[in-house]
């Protein structure tokens, strides 16, 4: 494999944490995940916490630049022989010219898996979750589909530009998924 860095891209309820989670077993490296960093934000009684937790409530992408404090933190605690993982960071524009030119810069490789559901099927997975996590974000899946759409979707446009987006089917089983995304970064 010719990078060390991998983040994980897709809709809400795409399997980016999933995948994140069997590509790690495989890997060893470490998993970056903002969302559950900003769950943990949203938890304290404090401004920052209080304004967090309005925007996960509401299904809101957090601001990019409290994303990029995020990533940045985590991407400068990595070691340059370590690997990594970030399920879910450069939701917007702003967070992924800020990935290109971070790692671009450290040169460091990396490449995006974009895990491709429909609508659909973001509705029927978070439907599925709400019954067994109750996260309070899956409620407000419109929401959370618009932001996707009006946001996230520049977003991946520049990585696909940068050259370092891979496209993966995630409609298929977690097994096929994984199987798909081992080929792609040549892991077995």
């Amino acid at each position: 494999m010719d990078t060390q860095t991998i983040f994980f891209a897709g809709k809400p309820g795409s399997g980016k944490g999933t995948q994140a989670k069997i590509l790690a077993e495989k890997t060893g490296w470490k998993v970056v995940t903002p969302g559950e960093q900003f769950r943990a934000m949203s938890a304290e009684d404090s401004p920052v916490g209080r304004k967090v937790k309005e925007g996960n409530d509401a299904g809101l992408l957090q601001p990019p630049w409290l994303a990029a404090y995020i990533f940045l933190k985590a991407l400068f605690a990595i070691g340059s022989d370590e690997g990594a993982m970030f399920d879910g960071a450069g939701r917007t524009v702003p967070e992924a010219e800020l990935i290109v030119d971070a790692l671009t810069w450290l040169g460091r490789p990396f490449r995006v898996l974009n895990l491709k559901v429909s609508d659909e099927e973001v509705h029927r997975r978070l439907a599925l979750r709400r019954e067994i996590e109750s996260r309070a974000d899956d409620h407000a899946v419109d929401k959370r589909l618009k932001e996707y759409h009006e946001r996230t979707d520049p977003a991946i446009g520049v990585f696909r530009k940068a050259g370092v987006l891979i496209e993966i089917n995630g409609e298929q089983s977690r097994e096929a998924v994984a199987a798909e995304i081992g080929a792609a970064l040549n892991i077995k």
